[in-house]
């Protein structure tokens, strides 16, 4: 009894920070935010009754409501996206292939760098006249030669397909070798024909897409809660960029495990890569898609860090989420806090997450009992 006393004694002496930190910044904490949400308080004045009046004005607001709207497109589009990439991303790197460590290396980057430097960066891309802009005008002009070489590609790629089957070798419509083969013709072939004339760029104008100083929403004919500002993709484009490495990694220490005697005995049976990906490689991770789907929802229902940095660049209705809605609310600027106001929001934001996770959870586990 005395050694389990001096062990339970240590173990909590080792775990005080952090119970102390627990119980302050987030116990005591939420309960203040329960009880402010219930109140008029502005951080000056004493805290003032008020019942659920906060919560009924909250759907008053027309500021919530489209934050409302964008946190959940910005919650479905981007953990559908991500997730789905994510683990394609994974089932690519698991094969057997030169400079794997490399590329593992390299995609994972976008994910341990600072994300205000990523928005920054982004920031710059979306300018009118920045990259994203300057690519699409070149695409454009070039359209002829793309346009070209695949053609070139493709009539070559069959060309040789059939030739080797004429001789009685078994040849895949994409096999490498052949690939590689009619790539170099296509490049070839588009450089002579640049070179001598016959294909030249087009004059296009320059593509002048708005990216940030804009209120347009897409796709325009779709309800209000299926429209997404322009701002808010460009937002969703970088956040995808960024969490995808990180679920990745999840995806393929996960299909690490996964028996390589099932794809065998997959191609043995004549499934296709294809098949493979989905009878096979799609079950096996189910519990760790569970894991970043959760993740995926809790991490975009709160996104906060990079709506706060565009909001400077972009119209505040075309930006602001639930997140950002509580902390405008909180700090005006020159105005008063609206801290009971702010409470009530962040409270139905919790709810919300809370909800959709626990909803999200009876569906996958539906899916799985199948």
């Amino acid at each position: 009894m005395r050694i389990r006393r001096n062990e339970t004694t240590a173990a909590l002496l080792f775990l005080a920070p952090f119970l102390l930190t627990l119980a302050v910044f987030f116990i005591y904490a939420t309960v203040r935010a329960v009880y402010f949400s219930f109140t008029d308080y502005d951080l000056f004045n004493a805290p003032q009754w008020v019942g659920w009046r906060n919560y009924r004005d909250l759907f008053r607001d027309e500021n919530f409501l489209t934050a409302l709207r964008n946190s959940l497109v910005f919650a479905f589009v981007v953990t559908l996206v991500q997730t789905t990439g994510a683990l394609i991303m994974a089932a690519v790197l698991n094969q057997r292939i030169r400079g794997l460590s490399f590329f593992r290396t390299a995609f994972y980057m976008p994910s341990v760098t600072s994300s205000v430097v990523i928005t920054l960066i982004f920031l710059w891309l979306y300018q009118r006249r920045g990259a994203f802009n300057y690519l699409a005008t070149q695409f454009q002009s070039y359209l002829p030669q793309i346009l070209a070489f695949l053609a070139v590609v493709v009539v070559a790629q069959a060309i040789q397909v059939l030739w080797e089957r004429s001789r009685g070798l078994p040849a895949k419509a994409l096999d490498p070798a052949l690939l590689v083969v009619s790539l170099l013709v296509g490049v070839a072939l588009v450089w002579v024909a640049t070179a001598t004339g016959y294909l030249n760029p087009r004059e296009v104008a320059d593509v002048d897409f708005v990216w940030l100083q804009t209120r347009q929403e897409i796709p325009s004919g779709a309800p209000f809660w299926l429209r997404a500002p322009v701002p808010l993709v460009a937002i969703m484009i970088q956040n995808v960029f960024t969490t995808i490495p990180t679920f990745m990694l999840m995806f393929l220490a996960a299909l690490q495990d996964v028996p390589k005697s099932y794809y065998e005995a997959a191609s043995l049976d004549g499934a296709t890569p294809a098949q493979q990906f989905v009878y096979i490689t799609v079950p096996s991770v189910r519990p760790v898609t569970f894991l970043v789907v959760t993740l995926g929802l809790i991490g975009t229902l709160q996104m906060f860090d990079q709506v706060a940095i565009f909001g400077d660049a972009a119209p505040l209705r075309s930006v602001i989420t639930l997140a950002y809605f509580v902390y405008n609310r909180m700090f005006p600027g020159a105005q008063l806090p609206e801290v009971g106001f702010a409470s009530a929001a962040a409270m139905f934001l919790a709810a919300l997450t809370l909800v959709i996770v626990m909803l999200q959870r009876l569906f996958l586990r539906a899916e799985g009992n199948r």
